[in-house]
């Protein structure tokens, strides 16, 4: 994987990659590792256990809130002081959440971190994909989509173990510490990608930042039909998945009265299934087009869902609901990073911007989509956790048709 369109190095294509999947994987921990303590949360704090679901989803939400800013601002003033601004405030957002004493402080606080998130989608993406081409640029995005899927697959165990020594204050000033670590390492090794000179003779020009230039811009982008289907298509798709952890705890310990052990282990078939579901991924880009690989990826996808309403219906236990979810999870980790790269190079428009968009719809529908299965009862009854959390994956069906029927067959070929 030495194709870069940039100058640089092995050494600081390692290190840069290397500290980009770190803060990625503790964007996500900073999520999921605490999620097994939750109810303690709610408990000291003194606060009703609704917060559970809604913490998770204030944290999806957070990164919305700068994601529109970021990408001009990275436009202009490149990717690199951005994302050094972005994992200093993770990590201090972290370190606060150690001294709050009110559930409103730590819902503010999970917002806050939730913008890390914000920094890793609108900014470090668009690097990523402007270091490397494009076949290694999409074997890197499933690469971290492995990783960071190992925050909610190894998370809540090692939030279990963690909470054998330390409080739930611990763990995230530990977080934070980590978050420092991360900071040294991308100052150390990311390079600028933005008016920079590639191999390939073209530069990545700095956009200058204008308010009105940037919203007519957006404006520009919300009118193309193939960015907006591909962005949606990105939310409803990981809707299930996004639902399953944010529920999860409810579900498991709260409705089945699993003990937190229990909770963690059922978590293994799906988040396994995505990993699977990426490695499949990078070997089908040697012979595959990315619309035919987001063809493929359907298959266990619906197939997953359909059986998972059915497990609605038929009032199954909790094994077929994990397998159904197993199942579409193999389609969501293949087709993930393929619809991604779809949406980006939708428009000719900077990619900072584009990848802003891009996050900002994918998550906030994830995060809106995540609060109403919760609000309709999805954390009451595993029946209605896996009919609501069927219908909501099962919408991205019409954009994902409109989205191949207008991408051609040359679009993100693997080379």
């Amino acid at each position: 994987m030495q194709r870069t369109l940039i100058n640089i190095d092995r050494r600081q294509v390692a290190g840069f990659c290397l500290a980009l999947t770190a803060f990625e994987l503790l964007t996500y921990m900073a999520s999921d590792v605490i999620m097994p303590a939750m109810l303690d949360v709610t408990t000291e704090l003194r606060a009703d256990v609704r917060h559970v679901p809604n913490a998770f989803n204030l944290y999806l939400l957070g990164g919305v809130c700068l994601q529109w800013l970021l990408g001009p601002l990275s436009d202009q003033y490149g990717r690199r002081p951005l994302l050094l601004v972005g994992s200093a405030l993770f990590g201090v957002s972290c370190m606060a959440a150690f001294f709050t004493d009110s559930i409103e402080a730590f819902n503010l606080l999970r917002l806050l971190q939730g913008m890390g998130l914000g920094f890793v989608v609108a900014v470090s993406y668009p690097a990523l994909q402007e270091v490397f081409c494009e076949a290694d640029a999409v074997r890197l995005m499933a690469l971290l989509g492995n990783v960071a899927l190992l925050s909610p697959l190894l998370g809540p165990l090692l939030g279990i173990l963690l909470l054998e020594w330390l409080s739930w204050r611990q763990i995230f000033l530990a977080l934070g510490c980590a978050a420092g670590l991360v900071w040294v390492g991308l100052f150390l090794w990311m390079p600028e990608t933005v008016g920079v000179e590639r191999r390939d003779g073209h530069r990545n020009a700095r956009v200058p930042f204008s308010w009105r230039f940037t919203f007519q811009r957006y404006g520009a982008l919300l009118g193309n039909p193939r960015f907006l289907c591909a962005s949606l298509a990105l939310g409803l798709m990981s809707l299930p998945l996004i639902a399953w952890i944010g529920l999860a705890p409810l579900l498991l310990v709260r409705v089945l009265e699993l003990t937190p052990l229990e909770y963690g282990l059922w978590q293994i078939p799906v988040f396994s299934a995505v990993i699977a579901g990426n490695l499949m991924l990078d070997r089908l880009l040697q012979t595959h087009s990315l619309p035919q690989l987001v063809q493929l990826a359907l298959w266990p996808f619906c197939l997953g869902l359909l059986l998972l309403a059915a497990c609605a219906v038929l009032g199954a236990g909790l094994a077929p609901v994990v397998a159904s979810l197993s199942v579409y999870a193999v389609g969501l980790g293949m087709s993930n990073a393929a619809v991604y790269r779809l949406a980006l190079f939708s428009t000719e428009d900077s990619k900072g911007l584009v990848s802003a968009l891009t996050g900002m719809i994918s998550i906030a529908v994830m995060g809106l989509g995540g609060s109403l299965i919760a609000a309709i009862g999805g954390g009451t009854r595993l029946e209605y956790f896996s009919l609501w959390a069927a219908l909501g994956g099962l919408m991205c069906l019409p954009l994902m048709y409109r989205l191949l029927q207008t991408t051609t067959p040359d679009v993100a070929s693997p080379q």
